[in-house]
């Protein structure tokens, strides 16, 4: 007598679920270009106008190679505040989240679908800004390696900043207020050693400078194109980084668990 098995259902575990919601996220970047747009044209925009308005004033202080000082500004301005947060404000209003939240679906995985497809832009945007950088003629003193590390700090440092956007989606379902969560950056990115060094800076604003997570960000990824591997400045980075994600991954979880529980 011959005994037929049958197949075992295949169990759909973290990765199978965040993978899925990834995969949608990507594939509705294809259908919306016209988000590109804007999103390149502003680092574009501040890299091209400072080169031309400082450079020439900078570079009169010794050592000092403007165009690679400013590279790790438009990287910044690129990668910060790219989010499917709009995305989920859609799915919020037409009622596909609850539908999800029906689903053995881990509900993390919501998320972080979601900021997977956040990196890809991002990587894809800071990509066209080194492009342009290595057209004008920076390089990195520290090789391929400090190009990864680069690469690598703008990548966390977006992900780190997500959480805001995802935060205001699940808070308000508005779209509008989605679109002003970038606003918060403004402060922390000027108020930032971003045109001129820190040494150059005086009285108040180099203070608030020192306070500032986006100076040490920068000064981080200006460290391994022209300082070398200079690895307390890098630990500085990173630390920023962490803080960064610790407040902004702290309120968009919660605030998925919060909508989880009042559905």
């Amino acid at each position: 007598m011959t005994l037929t098995q049958k197949p075992i259902a295949r169990q759909r575990g973290f990765f199978f679920d965040t993978g899925t919601v990834a995969r949608r996220a990507i594939r509705s970047l294809s259908r919306e270009p016209e988000f590109l747009g804007p999103a390149l044209a502003i680092p574009i925009f501040f890299f091209v106008v400072n080169i031309g308005a400082l450079e020439v004033f900078v570079e009169r202080q010794a050592g000092i190679d403007y165009r690679a000082f400013q590279l790790p500004v438009g990287i910044v301005f690129a990668v910060t505040g790219i989010s499917r947060a709009n995305m989920l404000v859609i799915d919020i209003q037409t009622g596909y989240l609850d539908r999800m939240l029906v689903t053995p679906i881990r509900r993390v995985s919501l998320l972080l679908g979601l900021m997977i497809a956040d990196i890809v832009l991002a990587l894809a945007l800071a990509t066209a800004v080194l492009l342009l950088g290595f057209a004008l003629g920076v390089s990195f003193g520290t090789g391929i390696s400090g190009l990864a590390v680069f690469v690598t700090l703008a990548m966390a440092w977006s992900l780190a900043f997500t959480g805001f956007p995802y935060t205001v989606a699940l808070r308000t379902g508005n779209p509008a207020a989605v679109n002003s969560a970038f606003l918060i950056f403004f402060p922390f990115a000027f108020l930032t050693p971003s045109m001129l060094p820190r040494e150059l800076m005086s009285g108040w604003l180099k203070t608030v400078a020192a306070w500032n997570p986006v100076t040490y960000l920068l000064e981080g990824m200006r460290s391994v194109l022209s300082d070398g591997w200079d690895l307390a400045t890098l630990a500085k980075a990173v630390a920023a980084i962490l803080g960064l994600a610790g407040v902004t991954f702290t309120m968009a979880f919660r605030s998925l668990a919060r909508r989880v529980a009042t559905r």
